[in-house]
């Protein structure tokens, strides 16, 4: 009886013992798959891929100017009756910009037409005795002398009456011209002139810029000189920077500047509106027209097995793909491509010898320690 107690007792230890072996094989078979599960994906550190100019743009400060900006004067000297504008008025074509004292023009005009009518009464009674000096002639009483000092005296009073024509022609365009009028429409920059001031015939009194064209003055460095006759360029302003202007490069100094060693350059602007205004500051921006778009990624981003230079890119989904691109150069740091990967790709830049297509990663866009 004692026996058979004890085998009992030792066959329930026995099952305990392989239930708590099953139990702890259980245990660590969950703590494995919890393990797998919790694994943290492969950190990638990424560069995103960005097609540009090969040759960089470059940029420069410019002033919008007038390409015509004229000294406007009258065309007959006399005293300065009233000026009739101010600087930065605007004014139109035809508009008066200033007057002269008309006293002794009038009185020049009204002598000239004096002169006409006195020239208009001599031709008449010279054509009188020319005429009969004519009909005497015919019937034989006259010599000839007397025929052709009587013509001579009819064509000499014709010559005095044309000039006397001239004269009040001339007269009153001179009366006219004491009236200065905008010969375009335009902005005034400066006025030279105060009333009762005497004024030479020519002398520079108003200065206007035109609105018909407008460009932007820029000092060119001398290493850009011929990228500025070739490239394109392009304006924007400083009060309106998100629209652009097509510029175009219409002068460019033969000489460099003594002190700045730059060549000033005048690109005019076609396509300016009215928010353009003359003063404004600008940049002007040179780029190369026939220039290569690429891509410069880190050279440590090239994984390039078999002679195939290709990058992994990485999906949304933390996919890994290798895909083969076309080199164009490599520099110190960097490897420019052509062609290969998209505009805006996400490229595994550290690391890529430990990758394999289809691999799963965490994307990182700076590294921290």
């Amino acid at each position: 009886m004692s026996h058979r107690l004890i085998d009992a007792v030792s066959y329930s230890r026995l099952l305990a013992g392989v239930s708590l072996a099953l139990m702890a094989a259980s245990l660590a078979g969950c703590n494995d798959t919890v393990a797998e599960k919790a694994e943290p994906l492969r950190p990638a550190l990424v560069a995103t891929a960005h097609y540009d100019a090969e040759t960089p743009e470059r940029s420069f400060v410019g002033t919008i100017k007038p390409r015509i900006e004229s000294d406007l004067g009258f065309r007959v000297a006399g005293k300065v009756a009233k000026r009739l504008v101010e600087v930065g008025q605007t004014v139109e074509i035809g508009q008066p910009l200033a007057t002269l004292d008309e006293v002794d023009l009038k009185l020049q005009a009204e002598q000239a037409v004096a002169e006409q009518t006195a020239a208009t009464g001599v031709l008449a009674q010279a054509a009188a005795a020319e005429q009969r000096a004519k009909d005497l002639k015919a019937k034989g009483w006259t010599t000839d002398a007397q025929m052709d000092s009587s013509r001579a005296a009819a064509d000499e009073a014709r010559a005095r009456l044309d000039r006397a024509i001239r004269s009040v022609e001339l007269t009153k365009n001179s009366l006219s011209y004491a009236t200065l009028n905008a010969d375009a429409r335009g902005v005034v920059t400066a006025t030279l002139i105060e009333p009762g001031q005497v004024v030479a015939a020519g002398q520079a009194s108003i200065r206007l810029a035109r609105f018909a064209e407008k460009e932007a003055v820029v000092a060119i460095p001398e290493t850009l000189v011929g990228r500025a006759k070739s490239g394109a360029a392009s304006v924007t302003l400083w009060s309106e920077p998100g629209k652009k202007y097509t510029a175009k490069l219409r002068e460019i100094a033969p000489t460099a500047d003594t002190a700045t060693r730059t060549y000033l350059a005048k690109f005019s602007l076609p396509e300016a509106d009215d928010k353009v205004s003359l003063g404004m500051t600008a940049t002007l921006t040179l780029s190369d027209a026939a220039t290569e778009r690429v891509a410069r990624l880190p050279l440590s981003a090239l994984f390039n097995e078999g002679g195939k230079p290709s990058f992994y890119v990485v999906d949304d989904n933390g996919a890994v793909t290798l895909k083969p691109v076309v080199v164009k150069s490599y520099e110190s740091n960097d490897v420019v491509i052509t062609s290969g990967v998209e505009e805006g790709a996400k490229i595994v830049a550290l690391g890529v010898q430990k990758l394999d297509p289809g691999q799963r990663v965490r994307v990182v866009s700076s590294l921290s320690f």
